[in-house]
């Protein structure tokens, strides 16, 4: 059961966030030539330089280093990093940025970029990456130990976390209704102006072109179209959305299991929101990975591989349970506390690389007016 207060109003503005929109018309629109590159900076004083001319990624490693493009941000991933370093002697160079603007640098650099590894925020993008010859195979004992949904069919990348969809709801408020057994309950007139969304968000667009892989593009049209005549409140993101149900505005919102645990870390253990997990194999009981791969063209591959083994092993996986709130993907490795083991999620059986066309989704949002 939960119990819904009050709902207050709120407009939200429409700047959609499509990473792999960005990254596919910086693709169209270039060349991709594999002679060109580019330096930034990187994490923990270490700098990432170009590679010379004539030069490969080699010769912009350091001696008994690595050096990874990280497309999650630093405070997502900087603990495990930084262990991995003290546990093996291994010295990371980490260049931070946008994991679509990290992935066309590596197009545009080709075989002279001076990254081993990368870490991407989303399957779809390493998929595309793969696709391009940018990543290594690796070796079966790492691949092996990721369930096969979230991992390369052809062993060139790995998932590292995952990002469990949900229904924030809200607790300790006036009216009690039954939680929903799936999204299409949200389309009921009893729900009518109480639930958040945000059409805005990636990971929100995620779950509608998982819809529109497991139920066809008029099927998620006809219930986006029901949805959006029930009078969701729209909310930039999902960290507002979830605060949101924490104040009454609304009942529940569709959002990502981890916002909730952040929000409790702030505000205190007494947050008066829950999450609920659908556990139906549909679209809303999708897993969000996040991954890595290892690029093709380094000359140290033997310590990029241990890197990436070292992420998938219970004391890599722990940094990203214990400090992110995150579902490991590793086989063996508990949950955070209180949380279901990933296998018991139900997460739907779909390829996950194709999550990447997120440009039918915005399409849709579009069309049905929950977008401008």
């Amino acid at each position: 059961m939960l119990r819904a207060g009050l709902i207050s109003p709120l407009v939200s503005p429409c700047a959609a966030l499509v990473p792999l929109l960005v990254l596919g018309s910086f693709l169209a629109g270039c060349k991709c030539n594999p002679g060109a590159s580019r330096g930034g900076a990187a994490a923990n004083g270490r700098a990432v330089a170009p590679a010379q001319e004539g030069g490969s990624a080699a010769a912009a490693s350091a001696d008994n280093g690595i050096v990874v493009y990280s497309g999650r941000s630093e405070k997502l991933v900087s603990g495990a990093i930084a262990a991995f370093e003290q546990a093996s002697g291994v010295k990371v160079s980490v260049k931070y940025a946008d994991t679509a603007q990290l992935a066309a640098t590596l197009m545009e650099e080709g075989k002279r970029s001076p990254a081993d590894v990368f870490i991407a925020q989303d399957a779809s993008t390493l998929q595309l990456l793969e696709d391009r010859g940018v990543f290594a195979s690796l070796p079966g004992d790492v691949v092996s130990r990721v369930d096969p949904r979230f991992r390369s069919s052809s062993s060139r990348w790995v998932a590292l976390t995952g990002r469990a969809r949900v229904l924030a709801y809200a607790v300790n408020q006036e009216k009690s209704v039954d939680l929903p057994a799936s999204v299409d309950e949200l389309t009921q007139p009893q729900w009518k102006g109480l639930v958040g969304w945000a059409p805005e968000n990636a990971s929100f667009q995620s779950f509608v072109a998982a819809m529109v892989l497991l139920r066809g593009e008029d099927a998620t049209r006809t219930w986006l179209t029901a949805m959006h005549a029930n009078a969701p409140r729209a909310y930039p993101s999902n960290t507002p959305a979830v605060l949101a149900v924490s104040r009454g505005e609304i009942a529940v919102a569709l959002t990502n299991h981890y916002y909730l645990y952040r929000l409790r870390e702030e505000h205190g253990a007494e947050f008066p929101v829950a999450n609920h997990y659908f556990k139906n194999g549909h679209a809303e009981s999708l897993v969000n990975v996040s991954g890595a791969g290892v690029i093709a063209s380094t000359s140290h591959g033997e310590l990029a591989r241990r890197f990436v083994a070292y992420l998938l092993s219970a004391e890599g996986q722990a940094h990203f349970v214990q400090k992110n709130h995150e579902f490991p993907t590793a086989t063996g490795v508990a949950s955070p506390d209180g949380l279901p083991a990933i296998e018991l999620l139900q997460a739907p059986e779909m390829d996950y690389a194709k999550l990447g066309d997120l440009g039918g989704a915005v399409k849709l949002l579009r069309d049905v007016g929950a977008l401008q």
